[in-house]
């Protein structure tokens, strides 16, 4: 089944996200470290496609058609780099099996997740609902990727 809207599409992306994030922090909390890692790999690797998707997809298309360049996409783009900062902070942990450091770092990462997350399902996704009604082609292209 298609779906149908931007807001329904990339809302169910962050659930996803959110999912894969939880299960390698609880696989490292519980000293598992070759699943906690193999897990986070794949969180990162998805949440590297989502923020692609977003700027290189769906970010100029609503800046086109709306005109608004400055705005919340482009906040967007720049907590995606702090995120981004993040996720190679937690890389590192990772890499030197360093429990605490991962779990303090992967906390922060959550709660800035939660609230990028909040902007875009609240206030982005819907401005871009209401901007591009039909964006079935869109999703597909972001599907695509």
């Amino acid at each position: 089944m298609l779906t149908s809207t931007i807001s329904t599409f990339m809302t169910s992306q962050h659930k996803e996200c959110d999912e894969q994030f939880a299960r390698a922090e609880e696989s490292v909390a519980n000293g598992d470290w070759e699943q906690g890692v193999e897990l986070w790999n794949e969180f990162a690797s998805e949440l590297e496609k989502h923020f692609s998707r977003e700027e290189t997809i769906l970010f100029p298309e609503f800046e086109t058609v709306t005109g608004m360049t400055g705005g919340p996409t482009q906040m967007m783009r720049m907590e995606h780099e702090q995120m981004r900062a993040l996720v190679n902070e937690v890389n590192k942990a990772a890499e030197n099996k360093d429990k605490d450091q991962f779990l303090a770092l992967t906390e922060t990462l959550m709660v800035t997740m939660q609230q990028h997350n909040m902007k875009e399902e609240q206030i982005l996704y819907p401005m871009t609902d209401q901007s591009i009604p039909d964006a079935v082609d869109i999703i597909e292209r972001m599907r695509e990727q």
